[in-house]
């Protein structure tokens, strides 16, 4: 049974160990050791996710299999580096689940309660950084009305990845 849950600080190892393990096992392999472990340590260790879920202008969300943590999803106001964010504009900051739980739909409901969240006031323009390479993520994201509209360098330890930027506008 697949159920969504919104995370707390109290959450912080589990979304650690999830936040290390999917992104490891989605890109673990585009990096040098030194690289992939530098990253993993300042932007998944327990205390960095503690403050970024004790922050009230962001929202993360952990989905179970059972009682099993299989991915998450962190938005808030969005950081991107482009010319045309907004203060009043939102973005899919993280959306992740590990390889088994894939193609069930269950992005999908992830993704949602991310929307749903940043637009709790209204709609709004949303945004979204993607790799470059990640294709199905693309076309998952294009589904759903991002359109990309930029790149910049992903850092990850020393090395930069390109990343694409998706921007989806406000309904009017």
């Amino acid at each position: 049974m697949f159920t969504i849950r919104r995370a707390t600080p109290a959450d912080a190892v589990l979304l650690s160990a999830l936040s290390r393990e999917t992104f490891v096992e989605t890109f673990g392999h585009l990096y040098a050791r030194a690289d992939l472990h530098t990253f993993l340590d300042e932007t998944y260790a327990p205390s960095e996710l503690a403050r970024l879920l004790s922050n009230p202008e962001l929202a993360c969300w952990l989905a179970y299999d059972l009682d099993v943590a299989v991915g998450h999803a962190l938005a808030g106001p969005c950081s991107l580096p482009h010319e045309d964010v907004r203060p009043d504009h939102g973005e899919v900051k993280r959306l992740y689940l590990v390889a088994a739980a894939q193609n069930r739909g269950w992005g999908g409901l992830l993704l949602d309660a991310a929307l749903a969240w940043l637009e709790r006031e209204g709609p709004c323009t949303l945004w979204l950084g993607v790799y470059s390479e990640n294709f199905g993520a693309q076309r998952f994201y294009n589904r759903r009305g991002f359109d990309t509209v930029g790149a910049y360098l992903f850092p990850v330890g020393a090395a930069r990845d390109r990343e694409l930027i998706m921007r989806r506008t406000a309904a009017t």
